[in-house]
C-alpha cells in the first residue's frame, strides 16, 4: 500500500512575499501580492497589520487605493495554512500580532469564536452580502469569499487510459482508481479538512457503510495522503501545470480555470475537469475580523469595510480563485468559462463541525495513516 505523509511544518512562520497562492488557495496569484512596504513610513503615519494565511493575494493597486483612502499603510502577516495562522491569533490573545485576521473559514470558524479573539463589528457594506454567508450572528467573523472543495481530475490521463471518470464519492474505492487519488491531511489542510466533513455528511457516521469505512476503503486503495494543497496539487496531482502522476485531487471548482488563465498560451479548453457528484462537494466559506486589542482599531473597521466594498471584491477571483461574497460582485470571463458550481454542497454548521472536528480527526488518523 502507498500510503504517505509529509513533513508538519509547524512553529512560527515569518512573513514572506507572496507566490502563487494554493486556491485555497486557492490557488495562483495574477499580480503579486501586497506585501510588508519597503518605503519609510511617514513621521506620523499609522500601520495597519493583517494576519492571514498563506493563500491570501490582492493586487497592489487594490491596497494603494486602501492606502490612499485611509493616509496609513498596510502591511500582511502571513502565518501559515488556515489552523497554524487561527492557532497564532488565539496564542497572541490579549496582545495581537495583528489589528485584523483573514482566512478563518466555516470549518475553523466555531474554534475561532470560542477562543474570544474577535471584536464585534457590523459592518455597513454587510447590506450586500447574502444572508446565507453570514454564519456568525454576532458579526464577529464577516464573510469575504467562498468556494466549493471537489475533486479534480487529469483530461488527458482518463482519455489515454480509456478509464470511465468516477460518478460519486465511493466509486473512488473500485479497484479502476487504485493508486490515482491524491489528498489533504485533514489535521493539517482547510481543503483537506473539507473534504473529510463532506465524506461525513455523505456516509454519516452510522449505518451499514459509514464515512470511517469510505477512508479505510481508500487506503486500501492507495490512496496517497499528503500535509497540504500546494504539495497535493502542484506535487503529486498530474494535470496541467502540476508535475506529479496522480490523475485526482482533492481541489477546487475554480481550479481549472486558474489552469487556463495562466496557461501561456492560453487553451482553448482546460486540461483539467471537476468532478460535482450532487450533494458531494463541500462549500467553504472564509471570513475577516477585528482581533481585540488591536492597536489600530479604526483602521481594522475601515479595512473589514473595504474587504466587502466592491474594489476589492471585484479583485478576489483573479486573484484567490474563489468567488467574492458580495452581490453583484462582477466575475471574469475564464470563471464563467472553465469553473463550476456543483448542484448542492454537503453541508455542516459551524457547531456541529465544532463539536466533532477532534474526535472525527483522531478517528481519521487512526484509520487512515496508523
Amino acid at each position: 500500500m502507498l500510503l504517505t505523509l509529509g513533513l508538519l511544518l509547524g512553529g512560527c512562520v515569518t512573513p514572506t512575499p507572496t507566490v502563487a497562492p494554493t486556491p485555497q488557495p486557492l490557488t495562483a496569484t495574477a499580480t503579486p501580492a501586497a506585501t510588508v512596504a519597503s518605503a519609510p513610513t511617514a513621521a506620523g503615519e499609522r500601520t495597519l497589520t493583517v494576519m492571514t494565511h498563506d493563500s491570501f493575494s490582492v493586487s497592489e493597486g487594490v491596497v494603494a487605493a486602501f492606502q490612499a483612502r485611509c493616509g496609513c499603510r498596510v502591511q500582511f502577516l502571513k502565518s501559515g495554512d488556515t489552523g497554524l495562522a487561527l492557532n497564532k491569533a488565539i496564542l497572541s490573545r490579549g496582545n495581537p500580532l495583528a489589528d485584523v485576521f483573514y482566512g478563518v473559514d466555516n470549518t475553523f470558524m466555531s474554534r475561532a469564536l470560542a477562543a474570544d479573539i474577535f471584536e464585534p463589528y457590523a459592518s455597513p457594506a454587510l447590506a450586500q452580502i447574502p444572508d446565507e454567508l453570514e454564519l456568525d450572528p454576532e458579526h464577529r467573523l464577516l464573510p469575504v469569499d467562498f468556494g466549493y472543495v471537489t475533486l479534480n481530475y487529469d483530461k488527458a490521463y482518463f482519455v489515454d487510459n480509456a478509464v470511465p471518470l468516477p460518478q460519486t464519492l465511493r466509486d473512488l474505492t473500485q479497484p479502476a482508481y487504485r493508486g490515482l487519488l491524491v489528498v489533504e491531511n485533514p489535521a493539517t489542510s482547510s481543503p483537506g479538512l473539507a473534504f473529510l466533513l463532506t465524506t461525513l455528511a455523505v456516509f454519516g457516521e452510522e449505518g451499514s457503510y459509514t464515512y470511517l469505512d469510505f477512508w479505510r476503503d481508500l487506503r486500501d486503495n492507495d490512496v496517497f495522503v499528503t500535509d497540504g494543497w500546494e504539495d497535493a496539487y502542484y506535487g503529486q496531482f498530474s494535470g496541467g501545470s502540476a508535475q506529479g502522476d496522480h490523475p485526482l485531487v482533492v481541489s477546487y471548482a475554480t481550479s481549472p480555470a486558474a489552469e487556463v488563465y495562466f496557461a501561456d498560451p492560453q487553451p482553448a479548453e482546460a486540461p483539467t475537469g471537476n468532478i460535482l457528484p450532487p450533494g458531494e462537494s463541500f462549500r467553504q466559506v472564509e471570513f475577516v475580523g477585528i482581533l481585540k486589542g488591536a492597536k489600530q482599531p479604526d483602521l481594522a473597521r475601515q479595512w473589514v469595510d473595504f474587504m466587502l466594498d466592491e474594489t476589492f471584491q471585484a479583485d478576489i477571483p483573479l486573484q484567490m480563485w474563489v468567488y467574492p461574497a458580495r452581490t453583484g460582485a462582477p466575475l471574469p470571463e475564464v470563471f464563467t468559462a472553465y469553473a463550476a458550481t456543483p448542484t448542492g454542497a454537503a453541508a455542516m454548521s459551524p457547531a456541529q463541525i465544532e463539536a466533532g472536528r477532534e474526535g472525527w480527526l483522531k478517528a481519521w488518523t487512526d484509520t487512515v495513516l496508523r
